[in-house]
């Protein structure tokens, strides 16, 4: 879990993580959400490319100029991008999309909107030697993540970007290979020989159970204070040097609540506790070493397509 010295090269970079925020994030989303009151376009900005940019500056390494079609980082990491920023919702009672910026559905004026933030990160895995170069020859999946930290209390001005950090080598990482794997071996491969379409790839939600399990480190946090005005101000709360050895860092602390019965009776045991009440609220990474996989659930990539009827 030691990040390769010689191939840090990137400087400054608390500064030049700011500025790229500002220039390639930030400031195009204030713009896009002015358009967007004009035009009733969504205004969500894509974060595929500017999480690569991102990932390059936490890391300090750069990538190598291939796209989508090589390594995102020079050592060989994989780069994951998820924004649950401006997602778009969904009016509770005629089920057409509003905008994360609406207070009321656009179509019947109601106030009972359904906000989200179920965006994951996605994995296409659909041979052998995609999993294979998924859980051995990447050897850091970096997770980048943009989101609301205060979503429940629908704050929607202050946003969070993070970024995470999964070695696939490492034996504190091994449920990542496991759970890659039992995706492939269990439900992309059964449906592949029953010549099923549309096989979906394997979700990977952020905060969920299964994400907990592979005990990510995390390496960046900031949050954006007045996200929507131009006197936005980023505060930087995490930031792990790019040369300093993974290993001795602490993943991500689990919420107690995302666990099942038989998932609390374990830590029951193992912790020579008496009741359910007696659980920490929080489960760290030693105390989640003897919980099991979930099974996972099966998805279509395709909905039946529908227009929204227009507004008479």
């Amino acid at each position: 879990m030691q990040p390769n010295r010689q191939l840090i090269t990137i400087g400054d970079n608390l500064n030049q993580i700011k500025q790229l925020l500002s220039e390639l994030v930030l400031y195009p989303r204030i713009n896009a959400l002015k358009w967007s009151k004009i035009t009733q376009q969504t205004p969500n900005i894509k974060i595929g490319y500017p999480g690569q940019h991102l990932a390059s500056l936490i890391t300090g390494m750069p990538g190598e100029r291939t796209g989508a079609r090589g390594h995102d980082l020079a050592d060989g990491s994989e780069v994951k991008s998820c924004s649950r920023i401006d997602q778009l919702d969904q009016c509770e009672i005629c089920q057409a999309a509003v905008s994360r910026s609406e207070q009321f559905c656009p179509e019947c004026g109601s106030e009972k909107v359904k906000r989200k933030e179920d965006s994951k990160w996605l994995f296409t895995i659909k041979s052998d030697n995609d999993l294979r170069v998924l859980t051995q020859e990447v050897r850091r999946l970096i997770l980048i993540l943009g989101d609301y930290p205060n979503f429940e209390a629908n704050d929607f001005e202050t946003l969070r970007f993070q970024c995470f950090e999964i070695w696939t080598q490492s034996d504190r990482h091994k449920r990542f290979k496991d759970i890659m794997t039992n995706y492939y071996d269990n439900i992309y491969l059964p449906k592949k020989q029953k010549n099923l379409n549309n096989i979906a790839p394997q979700n990977f939600w952020p905060y969920q159970y299964q994400f907990y399990l592979c005990n990510p480190i995390l390496t960046f946090s900031c949050l954006v204070h007045n996200s929507t005005t131009t006197s936005l101000r980023i505060e930087v709360q995490t930031y792990i040097e790019p040369d300093l050895d993974r290993s001795s860092q602490p993943s991500l602390l689990m919420p107690a609540k995302l666990l099942n019965k038989q998932e609390k009776k374990i830590i029951i045991t193992k912790l020579n506790l008496k009741n359910i009440e007696d659980i920490p609220q929080m489960i760290t990474e030693e105390m989640r070493h003897d919980l099991p996989l979930r099974k996972s659930k099966t998805f279509s990539t395709k909905t039946p397509y529908q227009r929204r009827k227009r507004k008479k």
